[in-house]
């Protein structure tokens, strides 16, 4: 089988198998984040349990902490974490530009300082495309640089620059780890921040280079909801058809819809996990705040229509006293349920795009979901 597969298409929506080291991964697909080669208050078995085939971990916090020569001796992040399906991990990129109080992005690389200590360290394309196979990942993605929403063109036009130039080198460096025997695939990343000419460029540079798969970064960085859709379908339009698609950092319902109608196979985001530990939990019917003094005599689960064992066994008064006692069950349950609530979203989205009813279902999960009627 190739590397990626597309199975069924509905409109530009389709479903597709990713053909990977640990395992195939059905596509469209959402991964769990998992910073520190660990989903946050969530096992590994709780995620086998519920379906997953593969998370994402994080180069810039992983080679600080624990570092990459400790996991290479592991038998990788696999070895090392007991995980034993696929791993997905950035280049660090965001952590340098979002972490890092001080850093200095040229084309020989990043320069930053770490956040544990201050300590002065420096990423290039090809350190972290060899610190990413020390690690084993399955998918690994190049160095980038990340702007922000509202940089100016000269800005967002340098880092580009850089980035293409970082995204050569990174190619060239994982042909020598695959002569070598690494099995991970190498995704470039198209940026150009919100300019048109400039995302065309990437995106057209980027297809050139002919990589297994291509991500889509500078989106999803605090531009309105409608700007992320615009500039979502533009970059689409020039990225070849047969490639996997994977958009960086988002998972809600709402821009997961929006991406799989855009025709993208893959997304990640903390926020199931994050919401939860603040008490958010996903409903058909919207999100339901635990806190609220109204749920302290419900003894309903959070949502009727879920079949997971949060909801199987557990009610919203119980699961309220946990979050407002600040016990820790009270956030590993919260998450599970999260984390299975967009699985099994997954799930009816794969078999509504097999039949071809893909956009009678998201028309309906989102005029009930925005709706936010939870009794």
């Amino acid at each position: 089988m190739a590397f990626f597969e597309i199975t069924h298409t509905s409109g530009t929506a389709r479903t597709g198998i990713l053909s990977l080291h640990h395992g195939n991964v059905q596509t469209p697909v959402f991964m769990p984040v998992g910073t520190n080669a660990t989903v946050k208050a969530v096992s590994k078995d709780d995620l086998l349990e519920i379906g997953f085939e593969i998370i994402l971990a994080n180069t810039y916090h992983l080679y600080l902490r624990p570092g990459s020569d400790l996991i290479e001796e592991a038998g990788g992040l696999h070895g090392f974490s007991g995980w034993n399906r696929n791993f997905l991990t950035d280049s660090g990129g965001f952590q340098v530009f979002s972490l890092s109080p001080l850093r200095k992005i040229t084309f020989e690389g990043a320069v930053f300082s770490s956040h544990i200590d201050g300590a002065r360290k420096i990423f290039t394309p090809e350190s972290v495309v060899d610190i990413q196979a020390q690690f084993n990942s399955d998918i690994q993605m190049q160095l980038d640089v990340c702007t922000g929403w509202d940089v100016e063109r000269k800005e967002a036009e340098r880092a580009l620059e850089i980035t293409s130039n970082w995204c050569e080198r990174a190619k060239k460096e994982w042909t020598l780890r695959q002569e070598q025997g690494y099995k991970g695939v190498l995704f470039p990343i198209v940026q150009g921040n919100f300019f048109e000419d400039l995302r065309q460029r990437s995106a057209e540079f980027v297809s050139s280079l002919d990589l297994p798969g291509i991500a889509i970064g500078g989106l999803s960085v605090g531009e309105p909801p409608e700007k992320f859709a615009e500039f979502l379908q533009f970059t689409v339009q020039h990225l070849p058809p047969v490639k996997p698609k994977y958009v960086m950092g988002i998972g809600t319902p709402e821009y997961i819809l929006e991406a799989v109608a855009d025709g993208i196979d893959m997304f990640d985001c903390v926020l199931p996990t994050r919401n939860a530990r603040n008490g958010s939990y996903f409903t058909h019917d919207g999100m339901l705040s635990i806190k609220q003094e109204r749920f302290m005599h419900d003894f309903t689960p959070i949502d009727t229509e879920c079949h997971c064992k949060v909801c199987r066994n557990y009610t919203r008064a119980y699961l309220r006293h946990l979050f407002k006692d600040q016990e820790i069950l009270g956030a590993m349950l919260a998450s599970y349920h999260n984390l299975y609530f967009l699985y099994h979203m997954l799930e009816e989205i794969r078999l509504a795009i097999n039949e071809d009813r893909f956009d009678e279902y998201r028309r309906n999960f989102l005029n009930r979901f925005k709706a936010g009627n939870i009794r």
